[in-house]
Parts: C-alpha cells; structure tokens; sequence
C-alpha cells in the first residue's frame, strides 16, 4: 500500500475495498502525516443529504447570485489535502451523485481542491453489509484495490501500538480468527453476535492490559468485544502458553535464563520471532541499544552453551527474513558477535 500511494500520481483517485476494522484510515493518516498533507475523513454513510458535503447555499449580494458556503473541512489556505471518502458505498444516492463531479473534476459546487491534493475512498466487501450499490461510472474513477494486510503484518502494527503480548501471541498462533470467527458461513452474521475483528483485538489490549490475572468478570468483558467462542479460545491459549516476554529478555538476561530451560522447541521460536518483531518495531525508541545487544549476544551464548541447535537455526531463519531488515541491521552493526555467531553456525550446516 506504501509502494502505492507512493507512486500513483495524486491526480488518479484510489479506492481501498477491505473489512471494517483493518486499519484504513489510520495507516492513511500516518503515512500522510509524514508528508505534511491534512487528511480529512468524510464518513459518507452519516450524510443524509448533498448538502452535507458541498456547504449550504448563500445569496450573494453584490452579484444577487447563489453561490454555496464552503464546508467546514474545505482547503481556504490553498494546501493541498488528502479527502478520504470513508464508507463510500454506505452513502445515499444523491450523495453519490456529488462525489461524480468531485473524482472526474476534482471540484465542489464550482470550487477546485488545492493543486496536489488526493481523493482516496473506502468501501466494505461482503454479504455482512448493508450496501449501496456504486454506479460503474464512478467506479471507474477509481484505481481500486483489495486491502488485505497479512496477520504478520498486523502483529508488527500491533508491536509498535503496544498490544498486549497476549494478544498478540494468540493472533500469531491462531491467525484465522483476526478478522472473524472461522466456522461462521459468509453472511451468517446476524450483526448482533460479536465475532473479532482488528479493531477489536486492540480493545481486548486495552481492557487487559496491566492485569496479569484475568477474573471472571475480565472474562465477561472481554466477550463483550469478540464473542463469547473467540473468548473461550483466548482464554485458554493464553492459560497455556505463558512464557518469556523478548522484552525482558532483552532488558534484562540474567534474571530471565533460569525460565529458559523449561520452553519448549515451540515456545523457543515464538521467542525468536517476537525478538526481531520488537526489534523492527522499536528500533526507533530504543535508548538502551547496548544492554539490548548484551543481553542478545547473552541468549545466544546460552542457546550454543546448551546445544540449543535448532533454536539458533530458527534465529537465523528470522535474521534472514525481509519482514525484519531494520532488525537484521540492527543485530549487524550493534550486536555484531551475534551476527558473526549466527553466520558461522549456518556455515557451518551448510558445509
């Protein structure tokens, strides 16, 4: 999506189709942010008439003319901007009709957005929704793509926004049930009976977050958000599968190592996985690079101390892994024992 709007001239309208809850607005906002443009989100679904989004009618009185009031959200400073069209396909038909003359023209009752400026739309797919359905013509306006970010790539979302590593570890190991409950056929939801969903899963974050023991109540919360299956699947993963957070590991080795040696094979490499994922997500906020490294190059001494082959082979898949790149430099140039160690190891399988 990056290489997207990085490439497609601001002139050509883009239109992202995806489930509700992936992250559409948010990632636009943040990469736009960056560039120093405005986004500006209508949620087309609300207006109930034309007049919402093109600005009431004034009378001029030198010409005795009609001209329209611009809208609240309308550029006067002549910056360009980024008008994000939310829930296109949940507008009103006569609202439509409006957005025709704004994607072709790039204008609004006779007024022309800034030189520069984006029009980027989203609609939902799928039998679940109540939809409008768009006129080929419009459509046609649009580049169109599917918005389908992977579980990998919500988990490095996740890291950076600071989701609970419960959930996280759970969405990793059960990734089917990040945007839905699986066993549900298309269209079988009512709209009542709460399945998960992306924005779901960073609200159970925060309603668990710093509660180390989940209660009954915590329980009953939680279902509230994500459906009582998905809840009863949770809960129980994370019963099971408490082990080391890479965190700590990292800040602070020595009073870790003695949980090492009851992880399995399996908790090992979720270790090394979430290792580069906090990596890659935090390499910008880390103030402690050095303890970080020492205490890496510590793991990966005790891993070759105790014959731990298979986990260091698992460490080298994951610092060859492109997802990590920022990760894998950092292991290069701060932790370079570890890096040497690593790639004298997979020589060594190698020969």
């Amino acid at each position: 999506m990056k290489y997207m709007l990085d490439n497609i001239p601001a002139d050509q309208n883009i239109m992202l189709a995806g489930r509700h809850g992936i992250g559409k607005s948010e990632i636009l906002t943040e990469y736009f942010s960056k560039t120093g443009m405005s986004v500006i989100p209508l949620f087309l679904g609300q207006m109930s008439d034309p007049g919402d989004l093109i600005g009431l009618p004034n009378k001029d009185e030198e010409t005795g003319k009609t001209e329209f009031m611009p809208p609240y959200w309308f550029p006067v400073d002549g910056k360009p901007i980024v008008l994000f069209l939310d829930e296109l396909n949940r507008a009103r038909p006569e609202v439509l009709q409006t957005i025709m003359d704004l994607a072709l023209n790039r204008k609004l009752a006779g007024k022309h957005l800034p030189e520069g400026s984006r029009i980027i739309a989203a609609v939902n797919e799928g039998e679940e929704y109540q939809l409008t359905d768009l006129d080929p013509a419009l459509v046609s306006r649009f580049n169109i793509f599917r918005f389908e970010p992977s579980v990998e790539e919500w988990i490095l979302w996740a890291q950076k926004k600071d989701v609970d590593s419960r959930v996280i570890s759970f969405i990793r190991d059960n990734g089917t049930w990040l945007d839905k409950d699986p066993s549900l056929e298309e269209g079988e939801d009512t709209g009542l009976d709460k399945t998960p969903d992306r924005r779901a899963w960073k609200r159970v974050s925060d309603v668990i977050k710093g509660k180390e023991n989940l209660e009954k109540n915590d329980v009953l919360l939680i279902s509230s958000i994500i459906g009582v299956k998905a809840t009863n699947i949770f809960i129980k993963k994370i019963r099971q599968n408490k082990t080391i957070e890479a965190i700590d590991l990292l800040n602070d080795f020595d009073t870790k190592v003695p949980l090492l040696s009851d992880l399995s094979l399996h908790q090992f490499t979720i270790l090394n996985e979430d290792i580069f994922i906090f990596l890659e997500s935090h390499l910008d906020s880390l103030s402690n690079k050095k303890i970080v490294a020492s205490n890496l190059e510590k793991y990966i001494e005790y891993l070759k101390s105790y014959s731990k082959n298979e986990v260091l082979a698992s460490f080298a898949h994951y610092l060859n892994d492109k997802k990590y790149e920022e990760a894998a430099h950092f292991v290069a140039s701060e932790a370079f024992k570890v890096y040497r160690e690593v790639v004298k190891y997979t020589s060594g399988i190698k020969a």
